[in-house]
Parts: C-alpha cells; sequence; structure tokens
C-alpha cells in the first residue's frame, strides 16, 4: 500500500528534480555559449545517437512501493555505514576496490544526492576523492598493488562514476581526471574495437567493452569529447558479437554461447550509441525477456548483480511492456533477497557490492543519475 508520507517523499523528489533539471539548462546554455565563442575547442559531436526522449513510463510511479522505499533507505544505511575510513567500499579481497567504490557512489547519487549534497553528500564525496587520488597521472584509475580480477572493469566504473559526479557538479578537478581517464580509453581501443582486462591495445571481450562505452558515453553527456571513430568501432565490435539467439558471446574467437548477464550489458551498449529499435535490440530484447521468471543466483548464474543491473536498465530505457513486467519481477526478488541488515550478499564479489547494485536497481525510476534519464 502507498502512504500519504511516501507521496509527500516522492513531490520533495520531484521538486528536486526539477530544480536540478533548471540548473542543468543554466549550464548547457552557459556552455554552449562558450562554445560559440572558442575557435579552438574541439566539436562536441561523437559517433553517440541522441538520448531516448520521452516522459518516465506509465505507472512507474506505483512500482515504487511503500516496502521499496523501506528496503532503500534501510540499504542506503547500511551501505554508508559500511564505507571505509579512506572513503573506499568493498571487503574481503574487494576491500578498497575502485569498481566496488563507483558502484556505491551511483548508489547514493541515484537516492537524489550529489557530491557534497544531501543526505548521502559526505559518502558521495568521500568515494568520489578515493577515486581521484587513485588516477594516476597517465590516467589510469586503478589501486597500487591491489591484487584485481580485470583493472579496465574498474576503470570503466570509476570513468563512469566521475562522469556522473562531473555532470552534476562541474567541478574542474573532476574534469581534469575524467579527461585523462576517458582519453586513456580512447588510446587502448583494440583493433577489433573492443578492450580486455588491462589497458593495452591486444584482445577484447565484450564484458570489458562495454564498461568503457557506458563511461565513454557518460562523459560525452558530461560534455566531453569522444570520437566518432571509437564508437563506431566499438558498436561494430558489440554487434559482430551478437549470437543468432538474440545473446551475445563472450569473445569474437571463442565463448560462442550466449548468456544472459553479457547479453544484457550488450543490449545497452547498444542502446548507449543510440540505437532502441533496431534487429539488434529487438534480438537482444527477445532473448532477456525469456528471464523474467526464472534467473536466480546460484553455480550457473555467478553474475547475478551485474547481469540485472544491465537488464534493468535495458527495460528501463526501451519503456512500455518491457520495463512494466520486468521491474515489478525483479524488484519483489531483490526485496526478498535483502537482509535483515539492509544489505544484499553476493557470494562472488562482496556484500557492499550487492547492495549498491540492488539499490541502483530498485532506485532506476528516481530517473536522478544522467546515465539513465530519459
Amino acid at each position: 500500500m502507498v502512504t500519504l508520507g511516501w507521496y509527500r517523499r516522492k513531490e520533495v523528489r520531484v521538486l528536486g528534480r526539477a530544480a536540478w533539471l533548471l540548473g542543468a539548462y543554466v549550464v548547457l546554455v552557459a556552455g554552449a555559449a562558450a562554445h560559440g565563442q572558442s575557435k579552438d575547442q574541439p566539436k562536441s559531436v561523437s559517433g553517440f545517437g541522441e538520448s531516448r526522449r520521452g516522459d518516465v513510463p506509465s505507472g512507474t510511479l506505483e512500482m515504487m512501493t511503500t516496502e521499496t522505499d523501506q528496503a532503500i533507505q534501510s540499504g542506503l544505511a547500511w551501505l554508508a555505514r559500511s564505507q571505509s575510513a579512506d572513503g573506499s567500499f568493498g571487503s574481503s579481497t574487494y576491500r578498497g576496490n575502485i569498481a566496488v567504490t563507483s558502484v556505491a557512489g551511483l548508489a547514493f547519487m541515484s537516492s537524489g544526492s550529489s557530491p557534497g549534497r544531501g543526505p548521502y553528500g559526505a559518502q558521495i564525496d568521500k568515494a568520489l576523492a578515493y577515486v581521484m587520488d587513485n588516477t594516476s597521472p597517465s590516467g589510469f584509475i586503478a589501486v597500487v598493488g591491489a591484487s584485481t580480477h580485470g583493472p579496465m572493469y574498474s576503470h570503466g566504473f570509476g570513468t563512469l562514476f566521475l562522469a556522473e559526479a562531473y555532470g552534476m557538479t562541474h567541478r574542474p578537478e573532476i574534469r581534469e581526471k575524467l579527461q585523462k581517464a576517458v582519453r586513456l580509453i580512447i588510446d587502448t581501443q583494440n583493433n577489433e574495437g573492443g578492450w580486455r582486462y588491462q589497458p593495452v591495445r591486444r584482445d577484447a571481450d565484450l564484458s570489458v567493452t562495454i564498461c568503457q562505452i557506458n563511461a565513454l558515453r557518460a562523459a560525452r553527456n558530461a560534455g566531453l569529447f569522444v570520437p566518432m571513430e571509437t564508437v563506431g568501432a566499438c558498436i561494430r565490435y558489440v554487434k559482430m558479437s551478437q549470437n543468432p539467439d538474440g545473446g551475445f558471446r563472450y569473445m569474437l574467437q571463442g565463448g560462442a554461447t550466449s548468456e544472459f548477464p553479457r547479453s544484457a550489458a550488450g543490449v545497452v551498449a547498444l542502446q548507449s550509441a543510440g540505437e532502441y529499435d533496431s534487429k539488434e535490440i529487438r534480438d537482444g530484447l527477445a532473448y532477456l525477456r525469456q528471464f523474467n521468471h526464472g534467473l536466480r543466483p546460484g553455480r550457473r548464474n555467478n553474475h547475478y548483480f551485474y547481469g540485472q543491473y544491465y537488464a534493468a536498465q535495458a527495460m528501463w530505457i526501451q519503456g512500455g511492456e518491457a520495463w512494466t513486467e520486468w521491474y515489478p519481477a525483479i524488484r519483489d526478488e531483490l526485496l526478498h533477497r535483502q537482509e535483515p541488515s539492509g544489505s544484499w550478499r553476493d557470494l562472488g564479489v562482496c556484500s557492499e557490492y550487492g547492495s549498491a547494485m540492488a539499490l541502483i536497481i530498485l532506485q532506476i525510476p528516481n530517473n536522478y543519475l544522467p546515465i539513465f534519464q530519459r
């Protein structure tokens, strides 16, 4: 049941969103004027298509039930308590992990807070400082000496976090780090059009590639230049990775079977490039929707939160029936899986990661993060 108090909280969110949009409009107008006055500034045109426009899908407000709001507030409080003194997030072998820290920051931003502002502004600022402190002069975002499965995963999510933070604040110190991080992504794209674990132009896989293209889209949304050639090569790589069943393979050579997590990411990559109604999108969504009632964590699905993070984005961007069927199903599943502490367990990574991902998914209807905005 939706309570009057809940509606009042939503009114505050809507008013805050309107104020944010007004501020963003002023910044964009000022930026456009400055662009027109500068002959040396590169054009902000890229290979990305325009973001899908339109209202928040019909019925979304009613999907954010009182129980959902309570789960979100409990989860955010738990996540805030789990932040380390140095601003990072993560535990066990993922302690201080850049990717985990970045998605935690994005989870707080999804609630309406921004760096230095709102109930979780302080936590975002500390996470942001940690990511910036671990951005090298070359632009590589990594903790020196830390063991990680794939440093370019961390770099991609770290760049996405910087881009979203810069889009909200336009702080010059964030832009400086972001520009270098974006340049590193551009410079390390391989001949196939993708990226892999290390920042070298050698091989590529779809999973790491998705992290980089989403980071580049977020940076472009924030006003940074991204070459058309980089985007075009990446999109060709993603399309070549699609299988006849609509799902996506891991690598062009080998790893040919389709799997839900990377297929969800593949659809989002194409949507990020501005494709919404192509055959690849239709086939990809049809593949994903087979899993609407039955995808569960387990031995055969050890990338549960990763897959659902991208699947929820794909359905949100698509809208219509795809969204109105998907969100209630994943919402109810996540509410059922929440621990009494307010966290979500992820046995493959850590609870900070699982909790951040669950919170981002549940809060997509808030429409606060620029990368998700309609």
